[in-house]
């Protein structure tokens, strides 16, 4: 039987997992530093102290600050059903700006909640503006995702410029929205951590304080099973949420959130962690752009090159994507599907690859990288 490398979605390593397997050992007190219990009920929108970690993180005040549970996915769909039950968006008609290729959860909360997709292309600066400011004088248009710092999958970063263009734009919809995916925030592995100018205070500098919807996590950074999220914005804006969550919960997971804020302390804390997760992932991105450097000009194909982030973008010759996965499933490499970086699945060039590293060991990556080579070379020789 055909052994199988799964390289399909960008999950932290084992190795990466094991550095914070301390903080699952039980805490000295359960007592926060207000003196509440993490044991017991109330917090709904988290411990004074984890708002403040997170404040840290996005350079913002911790009361901008409600914290979740372990998926910021769970929390951005939250955002965008509250968004439509409360009225504020409206059940039919509602479209979505998409900057392409993205993020495929991102377009599957849309396509569940039957929000209409649009598709912008992305640049290395991020989404084309020109375009984006065409089309949110449309009032149907209520939204953006954005992933700023590091996208998926091209590991782009969005440059001041378009933060500030996306902060002071006109938009027809009367409550449109950014949702700001700054998941990979911290997440680089070469150079300086990346420091946009902040989209919040930015907005709120244009009069648009309620935009942006700031989503981060320690998904990548602590556990992925049992982390911890947070949204992030105005009052205005996180109000509405606030409602929502005391109708949710009780009390969230306090312990969890202790355990973070006993095992980080502070940024300088998630700083020295995430250069630990550097070293693991480094070599494996220096890897696929020694081969790809060798190889894919031979096979007119390009490649993003990040900084940071879990992911590389393919872009091979128009046609080729699908069948190019195809050949290496059949091979015994499962890639993350063709299309999927594009809204319902599909890719108008048949192009894009995301190549996923950050699972597999050196040698199992070698492999991946061989296979993919040689499929694609076929692919490409086979018509």
């Amino acid at each position: 039987m055909q052994n199988v490398i799964d390289a399909t979605r960008g999950k932290p390593s084992t190795k990466q997992i094991m550095l914070c397997e301390k903080m699952l050992d039980p805490l000295d007190s359960y007592i926060g530093n207000n003196g509440v219990d993490a044991r017991n009920y109330g917090g709904y929108d988290g411990l004074w102290e984890m708002k403040e970690l997170f404040a840290q993180l996005l350079d913002i005040t911790p009361n901008e600050v409600i914290v979740g549970g372990n998926s910021s996915l769970n929390m951005m769909f939250d955002c965008m059903a509250t968004l439509i039950l409360t009225g504020l968006w409206g059940r039919n008609g509602t479209k979505m700006l998409c900057p392409v290729p993205g993020y495929d959860r991102h377009f599957a909360i849309c396509e569940y909640l039957g929000i209409e997709m649009i598709n912008v292309p992305m640049t290395q600066s991020g989404p084309d503006m020109d375009i984006v400011e065409t089309l949110v004088k449309d009032p149907s248009v209520a939204g953006i995702w954005c992933v700023p710092v590091f996208s998926n999958p091209q590991g782009y970063i969005y440059s001041n410029e378009v933060i500030k263009q996306l902060a002071k734009m006109q938009a027809a919809h009367p409550h449109f929205k950014i949702f700001w995916d700054n998941a990979y925030a911290i997440h680089h592995f070469r150079g300086d951590r990346p420091c946009p100018v902040n989209i919040l205070y930015e907005s709120v500098k244009h009069g648009h304080g309620s935009r942006p919807l700031i989503f981060t996590s320690f998904s990548k950074i602590s556990i992925p099973g049992a982390a911890v999220v947070c949204l992030a914005g105005n009052e205005q804006a996180l109000s509405v949420f606030r409602k929502r969550t005391t109708m949710q919960t009780i009390g969230p997971d306090k312990i969890n959130q202790l355990r973070h804020v006993n095992f980080f302390s502070d940024l300088a804390g998630i700083e020295v962690h995430m250069k630990k997760h550097a070293d693991i992932l480094r070599p494996k991105f220096e890897l696929i752009i020694d081969v790809f450097n060798k190889k894919l000009p031979l096979l007119n194909t390009e490649f993003t090159n990040p900084d940071g982030g879990y992911f590389i973008s393919v872009e091979t010759p128009r046609g080729y994507a699908k069948y190019t996965q195809q050949l290496c499933k059949e091979a015994g490499v499962l890639l993350t599907t063709a299309g999927a970086s594009f809204p319902y699945g599909k890719d108008p060039n048949d192009s894009n690859l995301r190549i996923a590293p950050s699972f597999l060991s050196i040698s199992e990556l070698e492999h991946v990288l061989d296979i993919f080579c040689c499929s694609l070379h076929k692919a490409l020789h086979s018509f």
